[in-house]
């Protein structure tokens, strides 16, 4: 099966860029800065990805992101994680990209761009991988920052489908960016945002009905609330979920634990992706394939998953179409 899911055509809508990040590239990043960590090699690097929470896993995270400091960082960053993505048969991708990540380092925007879109422009001919960018506010900075942000992207946003919200989510409720996201969305940009992974379902009202976002990332603790779970349902909002983030995170014990799968068969609008793949340890199939390990989820399940994410994608209409076509004639 594992097979069959690789070769499928799929979209990834939930990728930090930064958390595609191999220990590999991260040392050499690292070397190439001249920025000392507190790891001697790769094997203990990746001996800290242990993690008892989501403030855990982000502070190892904000410290490898780091290492990013040139533009050929992010080039080489990007085109390795489109170059898996083709090895995945992840055919689109729509990655988040954190600029406030970079303040303190004085690094602007126009540097992380100048690399990040020479490697999708590499990507999409060397590879036959599209890339979306989402401009992704940090949650636990000021909302007004979010907003000076926006501000400073605006000459790029030729360059940019959207906006999002990530990093820990408690206690920053959406509300604290309807501003920001009132500009954004007059500004003519998609809306997506984190919730309902460590924080409560009341937090996916919020993004809904003030944020007015056309996806829900994560989104699993939706099931808290029934009549939340209805409306997902009736409006089809896309819930970008990554199952072993979510296990890694300890959102869930297990994977036998995860709700994906009645979510699913529920009828709510359930896309699979990685997330962090580098620290979470698997990359969208992996994530398909355990799933499938620890659920009833037939080969019919697995195409609509797949049908489902380039639906939510952002891409036109017609390349939708397209895709989906594809899958539906897969084998």
């Amino acid at each position: 099966m594992n097979t069959f899911i690789q070769s499928l055509p799929k979209a990834e809508l939930h990728s930090h860029i930064e958390g595609t990040m191999e220990p590999e590239l991260i040392l050499k990043l690292a070397d190439r800065n001249k920025i000392k960590l507190p790891y001697s090699d790769e094997d203990a690097l990746r001996r800290a990805y242990q993690f008892q929470d989501l403030q855990s896993f982000l502070n190892l995270y904000f410290m490898c992101a780091n290492t990013l400091r040139k533009p050929e960082d992010f080039y080489d960053m990007t085109l390795e994680y489109l170059k898996r993505c083709q090895q995945d048969g992840v055919i689109h991708t729509e990655i988040f990209v954190e600029f406030q990540s970079y303040r303190e380092n004085n690094i602007v925007i126009e540097v992380i761009l100048e690399g990040i879109s020479a490697a999708i422009k590499q990507g999409a001919k060397e590879y036959g991988v599209t890339c979306y960018i989402i401009l992704c506010f940090l949650r636990h900075r000021p909302a007004m920052e979010a907003m000076q942000t926006l501000d400073h992207a605006a000459p790029y946003f030729d360059q940019i489908v959207g906006v999002g919200l990530a990093a820990a989510e408690r206690p920053y409720p959406p509300h604290l960016f309807k501003d920001v996201y009132d500009k954004a969305h007059s500004l003519g940009l998609k809306r997506v945002a984190h919730a309902g992974e460590e924080g409560p379902a009341d937090y996916v009202w919020q993004a809904l009905e003030l944020l007015g976002v056309d996806r829900i990332d994560h989104g699993v603790r939706c099931a808290e609330d029934p009549k939340l779970v209805q409306r997902l349902i009736e409006t089809q909002t896309p819930l970008t979920v990554c199952p072993l983030s979510n296990v890694k995170l300890r959102v869930f014990p297990d994977m036998a634990s995860h709700n994906v799968y009645k979510l699913f068969k529920a009828g709510v609008n359930v896309t699979i992706n990685a997330d962090d793949p580098s620290f979470f340890g698997g990359y969208v199939t992996d994530n398909y394939q355990a799933i499938m390990d620890a659920h009833p989820f037939t080969k019919a399940d697995i195409i609509q998953l797949a049908k489902n994410g380039i639906q939510a994608s952002f891409l036109p209409p017609m390349q939708k179409t397209a895709w989906i076509r594809k899958i539906e004639a897969h084998r």
